[in-house]
């Protein structure tokens, strides 16, 4: 009885990537988002439940690299951002926490589990129509700020 009681418990990162400098943030910075191959097909960050004995942020980079290729080389992640969204999940409760992590290198390429089908890199509202959930929204918008805090309110 007491499992079923227990929160799901899910850990990821927001990745994101800045194009070339040619263009000002925040327009040179994309986010990706992957598409299930379940469901509804919904986008989300790369994001996974927590294995027995695992800590967060390890599963954070074990998921993002069964689910989008990347590797723990591959990403910087970013001093002072984490999120956590709590929502429910057929009737359970579930937590997520995302950290924020940058692309080391830009043309990396993204290899999909079988888990998903599709992935976009996207800009911030792009990333929010794709994202559908306002809690992802504004965990998308908090990254962006948190990364050009110049810009102001999104």
């Amino acid at each position: 009885m007491f499992d079923q009681v227990m929160a799901l418990r899910a850990c990821g990162f927001i990745v994101f990537r800045r194009l070339a400098q040619s263009s000002p943030p925040p327009d040179n910075i994309e986010y990706l988002l992957l598409q299930t191959s379940y469901g509804k097909h919904h986008w989300t960050p790369p994001k996974g439940h927590v294995d027995p004995g695992e800590d967060d942020l390890t599963t954070a980079l074990r998921e993002t690299q069964e689910e989008a290729g990347l590797r723990e080389e591959h990403l910087q992640v970013v001093d002072g951002f984490l999120q956590e969204l709590r929502y429910e999940v057929r009737g359970r409760p579930k937590t997520v926490l995302y950290w924020l992590a940058e692309l080391r290198d830009p043309k990396m390429a993204v290899t999909l589990s079988k888990e998903h089908q599709d992935y976009r890199w996207a800009k911030l509202e792009e990333a929010c129509s794709l994202a559908q959930h306002k809690d992802l929204q504004d965990t998308l918008r908090a990254a962006q700020q948190h990364l050009d805090p110049e810009q102001g309110k999104y």
